[in-house]
């Protein structure tokens, strides 16, 4: 089975990291070299990535909307793993398989936290590398949601402990269908509903494979999804660029005859 998972798993990484080499490359004709692609990285991994991530947190979940949200999606999840709710839903998908083997696979590798940190990661180093710095700063906040909610996750799983449907540790909540809707979230932010929608299709794929192998119950779906679109949007959400007709939009300041100025630029790339 682990061979089985590595090779499927190498394969769609390939293709993820291939895609996005592949619309990057005609964007842009100067790269970094190698040895400056790998020290700007490795300082901003190390330096600039933990305090982006507790900035966009203490963002995040010091909203009244987003705890609001949490919070209901927090009662939901409790009523329904102590109601039978969970144990009606558990033994439905355990009499029905809904998905075969080699797809069952592919959606646990597609939903993994380290498959999307491993797609945010090619298409950072990609978009340095061209000196894209539009993409960049969407890889970057791409690699910001994801962090913060996979340390979320954790954080709830090591508190609630319980266990998921087919005996196995840390249920609450699901951490791949967590950062699914988080990955989905941010390209909807960023892309609009014609990559968002399919984005939200896969991330819900995901969600119900971990239910249909009793991998988690109901409840850690629910509040994994609603974790995950929280963030994702959020954290998105507050760095989207202003664009007016596709034009980005940009402070100008400067100085003339009569003085100083102020003012927007339109910029947009060919």
């Amino acid at each position: 089975m682990k061979l089985y998972n590595f090779r499927y798993g190498g394969l769609l990484c390939l293709l993820a990291a291939g895609v996005i080499l592949l619309f990057g490359c005609s964007s842009s004709s100067y790269r970094l070299s190698g040895g400056e692609l790998i020290r700007t990285s490795l300082n901003d991994v190390v330096t600039k990535l933990p305090r982006r991530a507790l900035d966009d947190s203490r963002y995040t979940f010091f909203r009244n909307d987003n705890l609001t949200a949490l919070l209901l999606a927090g009662g939901a999840s409790i009523s329904l793993h102590n109601s039978d709710a969970d144990d009606n839903a558990a033994g439905n998908f355990e009499r029905h398989d809904g998905f075969s083997k080699f797809t069952d696979e592919s959606l646990n590798i597609v939903g993994s936290p380290g498959t999307h940190f491993a797609v945010a990661g090619v298409w950072y180093l990609d978009s340095l590398g061209r000196q894209d710095s539009i993409n960049t700063e969407r890889a970057w906040t791409m690699l910001s949601a994801l962090s913060i909610t996979g340390v979320s996750t954790l954080g709830l799983k090591a508190i609630v402990h319980n266990e998921t449907p087919n005996g196995k540790d840390l249920a609450w909540p699901s951490g791949h269908t967590a950062s699914s809707f988080a990955f989905a979230s941010v390209l909807d932010e960023f892309y609009g509903p014609k990559v968002g929608i399919p984005a939200y299709a896969a991330a819900s794929l995901v969600g119900w494979r971990m239910m249909d192998t009793g991998d988690h119950w109901v409840s850690d779906v629910v509040f994994g999804a609603v974790l995950g679109w929280v963030v994702g949007h959020t954290v998105a959400g507050r760095y989207e660029e202003i664009e007016i007709a596709g034009f980005e939009v940009m402070p100008f300041t400067g100085t003339s005859q009569n003085g100083s100025c102020v003012g927007i630029n339109l910029v947009k790339s060919f």
